[in-house]
């Protein structure tokens, strides 16, 4: 009943409640009207067809989530106290990250069941805040924020190549050394490190280019530059399949690949919970193992 009412009152929504938590609208509203019932003051009210929680129910809301908090805090201890590894871990990921960080996590959650992952993947000034407001135990990031005292620990080479479909129709007579010049260019929205360092590219290499589009997923972007619309410098992580299907191609140009590197990163301020230490051991010992049994392709670009 608590999960419940907290679910319905974060989305305000009883129809939003039951998708979210995977039950029935009549379940959920059934598990409402029984905590309901457990007061004198209305927790919530509908007006109109918008369900509305009242500042009893906001205040109800809160305690439940305390409750919540030190009944998940408690299974965690009996899971420690089984010598087993358990806690929650949160780490956010830019965009691209989400083609590298679980090959760097299955394993460890895999080994200890006890550990619960939240992963939230979102552009590069998203990530940068979490830090910034230490809601999350890790972040990764390609461009290492130079604003926050941060420790790191390097993973993998992230190589981003300019990137052409392989069923446009252009003017021959556009040579390769003028496919920037002459073409679209295909770009991620503000605040993407991958746009960042295309749009870096593109202003020390003196490319005059006369059209940009901008997508705001890596999804998107890759299935523009398959139609024809366009060029764009891509991370290499991410077309993998589409690489090997011909959907697309590495085209050579000059100054390409961009490398960087992927960095795990946190505040150095930070007190990291023995899950996080342990998780941070577990990358010590085996990520050199990880990169080789996942990444070992990579290395063929």
């Amino acid at each position: 009943q608590l999960q419940v009412f907290l679910k319905i009152t974060e989305l305000k929504s009883i129809t939003k409640a039951s998708e979210a938590l995977f039950l029935s609208q009549p379940a959920v509203s059934i598990q409402l009207k029984k905590f309901q019932d457990q007061f004198s003051i209305p927790l919530t009210e509908v007006v109109g067809r918008q369900l509305y929680v009242t500042d009893f129910g906001e205040e109800i809301a809160e305690a439940a989530q305390k409750i919540l908090n030190e009944v998940e805090a408690i299974n965690y201890k009996t899971l420690a106290f089984k010598g087993q590894i358990a806690g929650r871990l949160k780490i956010s990921v830019v965009s691209t990250g989400k083609y590298v960080m679980p090959y760097f996590l299955s394993d460890f959650t895999n080994q200890n069941r006890g550990v619960d992952l939240v992963m939230d993947v979102t552009n590069k000034n998203s990530v940068v805040k979490s830090l910034e407001n230490n809601e999350v135990d890790f972040s990764l990031v390609s461009v290492i924020p130079d604003q926050l005292n941060l420790n790191r620990v390097e993973l993998m080479e992230n190589k981003l190549y300019l990137i052409g479909g392989t069923k446009e129709k252009f003017n021959r007579k556009v040579t390769k050394n003028k496919i920037l010049e002459s073409y679209p260019l295909l770009y991620r929205e503000d605040g993407s490190a991958t746009r960042n360092a295309m749009e870096t590219y593109v202003k020390n290499q003196k490319i005059n280019n006369p059209k940009k589009m901008e997508l705001t997923s890596n999804e998107a972007l890759k299935q523009a530059v398959i139609a024809g619309l366009g060029y764009s410098i891509m991370p290499l992580i991410g077309i993998k399949n589409e690489l090997k299907n011909g959907d697309l191609q590495i085209i050579p140009y000059k100054g390409l690949p961009i490398v960087t590197n992927w960095n795990l990163v946190w505040q150095k301020s930070k007190n990291l919970s023995p899950t996080a230490l342990a998780y941070l051991d577990f990358l010590k010992s085996e990520k050199d193992r990880i990169i080789s049994d996942s990444f070992g392709w990579y290395k063929n670009y």
